[in-house]
């Protein structure tokens, strides 16, 4: 960033921006945490600024990591490894490229530790990863969520071999931290690149992306060098990483704090709930919202379902105007945060997974996304998840599991996409791997059938310990239009095929395929989304509550014989027969 000086009398600077080149009046530039007014390009901070920022005032409590050999190679190049060393200090004031410490955001305990890119390029040699590795043990010790902002060239050359052994010296305390159930975030700043990218930067729970961060293994020029190809336009940045599932989201620095206290303040209720006698609901829900004030509107009875047109089932529940898992997720729940990406290849829209609070307990939202529109319904691809979806809400239970947070499922989709790429990458892999998943998830499931419930790709979504479903939603093997083309060969005889495939709420209720029956409003839920969306908080908030109770051993145990039994002989049988 280049300064200049207006005048010897005035002492106004100015400085130029680095991506726009606009003349920025400096004060101003750092009074908006160094984001250029023109262009809104993120300017690199200094680890004292970036705590400054995020840190409540007066919580700082520094770590001091263990010492480190300090020239482990006696390295020379130009100049000697210990001149290098010394000449950064003086320049920045700190000991090495990174500032550890205890602290809150908004009065969520965390430790965070913040890289800075002025002390040779964010190198991670030893000190770094004995710091990183210290944080880490400290956040194990305390139970508190580690966040990481990283900004760092790579590897220090100037430490050889031993500074390659720093990914794996992180990676492994981070393992520890998995082991523990405690959360970690990284808040992946520009640029990011080599050893820390391929280590603790991207293997957090969450990778939260600044708006145009460079991230990757091998630098640009390296790549390009590399193949001799021209990189395309967007290569390695937070929004083309976003966009091909590598990280969670991307945030404004401006907007970054409240972000993370979100985040945290969901780990710190968890926490505190499991530290308190009672269920993790029971704990933090607020006092004034009693299950028992809520009046049971589930409707689990069998005998007392009226009988439903099967094809009118199939009509409503494909009615555009029906709540999505994001309507549900504004209306039903008190606040989500929503996460994106694979980590391997890609974020499908089909599918949504959150963070969410319910009655104030921090539970996780899985559910397959459709649409209002045309536009809508194109773009989020019908709601038919592709493999990168299944992996997405594979990653979401994983989380589940670690954090010990139950889960909600909402299931409306025709079925999973069908489709020469789906298939080239591992369609059924991915159901497969969400179906053994969910049968051995060690937290509470909650699956509700909000519209269509098409086959195995709903079923990915549907191996829960209470299955519900809407009132005017089905479930089904295959859709009516299919099973009449292969059994009737007419697809005119959907509602002949529909009717004899049970797919009705009732129907479904009376196999035991589903626990109860979820009220829609008169007409259904897209005649009044919001009445829709309150029926369904308070049936969750009884059925998480009544689940919270429920030892895991035992839990699994239950999920294990409901699905068990399906197919053996059943009373149900001959009331269906």
């Amino acid at each position: 960033m280049t300064t200049l000086e207006t005048g010897p009398d005035t002492g106004t600077s100015w400085t130029v921006c680095p991506y726009c080149d606009a003349m920025i009046y400096a004060k101003r530039y750092d009074r908006s945490g160094r984001v250029c007014p023109d262009c809104d390009g993120h300017g690199m901070l200094t680890a004292d600024q970036r705590l400054a920022a995020l840190l409540d005032e007066d919580s700082t409590r520094w770590i001091e990591p263990a010492a480190t050999v300090a020239d482990p190679l006696e390295f020379t190049d130009s100049r000697g490894y210990p001149e290098r060393i010394a000449q950064a200090r003086r320049r920045t004031g700190m000991t090495d490229g990174i500032r550890c410490a205890h602290g809150t955001i908004d009065g969520a305990p965390l430790v965070l530790a913040v890289m800075d890119f002025r002390f040779l390029g964010g190198s991670l040699g030893s000190a770094v990863g004995e710091a990183v590795t210290a944080a880490a043990e400290a956040a194990l010790a305390r139970r508190v969520p580690l966040v990481l902002v990283t900004a760092s060239g790579g590897a220090r050359m100037q430490e050889g071999i031993l500074a390659l052994m720093q990914m794996a010296k992180t990676s492994q305390a981070l393992g520890h931290l998995d082991d523990a159930g405690v959360l970690t975030v990284s808040v992946v700043t520009d640029p990011t690149y080599g050893g820390v990218a391929a280590s603790y930067a991207t293997s957090t729970d969450l990778i939260i992306a600044e708006p145009g961060a460079r991230l990757g293994f091998a630098g640009p020029r390296v790549i390009a060098q590399t193949i001799g190809q021209t990189l395309p336009e967007g290569f390695q940045t937070a929004e083309s990483l976003l966009e091909h599932g590598f990280v969670d989201m991307i945030c404004h620095r401006s907007t970054l704090r409240d972000r993370l206290a979100r985040v945290l303040a969901l780990f710190a209720d968890r926490e505190r709930a499991a530290g308190e006698v009672g269920t993790s609901a029971e704990s933090v829900r607020p006092a004034a919202e009693s299950a028992e004030e809520e009046p049971p509107v589930l409707r689990a009875d069998a005998a007392a379902l009226p009988e439903r047109d099967a094809w009118q089932s199939v009509r409503a529940a494909r009615e555009l105007g029906r709540p999505t898992t994001l309507d549900y997720l504004a209306a039903s729940f008190d606040e989500f945060v929503e996460l994106h990406g694979d980590r391997l290849e890609a974020d499908c829209p089909a599918m949504v997974t959150a963070l969410a609070r319910l009655h104030g307990a921090p539970v996780v939202v899985i559910g397959t996304q459709k649409g209002h529109s045309a536009a809508e319904l194109s773009r989020r691809n019908f709601g038919m998840p592709s493999p990168a979806g299944y992996r997405k809400s594979a990653r979401a239970l994983r989380l589940a599991a670690k954090l010990g947070l139950p889960v909600v499922t909402l299931v409306d989709t025709a079925g999973a996409y069908p489709g020469i790429t789906a298939e080239e990458r591992g369609q059924a892999a991915a159901i497969a791997e969400s179906l053994k998943l969910l049968a051995g998830l060690p937290v509470p499931v909650v699956a509700v059938v909000t519209g269509e419930g098409g086959s195995g790709g709903a079923l990915a979504l549907a191996v829960a310990d209470r299955v519900l479903v809407c009132e005017n939603a089905v479930y089904s093997v295959i859709s009516p239009e299919g099973c009449a083309s292969i059994l009737w060969k007419d697809a005119a005889a959907a509602p002949a095929a529909a009717s004899a495939l049970r797919v009705d709420s009732t129907s479904l209720v009376r196999l035991g395929v589903a626990d109860g029956v979820v009220p829609e409003p008169e007409g259904g839920a897209h005649r009044d989304p919001a009445a829709a969306a309150a029926t369904l908080r308070g049936v969750l908030h009884r059925e998480l509550r009544a689940l919270a109770a429920v030892p895991a051993p035992d839990l699994l145990e239950r999920r294990r014989r409901r699905f068990r039994a399906f197919g053996l002989p059943t009373s149900n049988d001959q009331e269906l027969s």
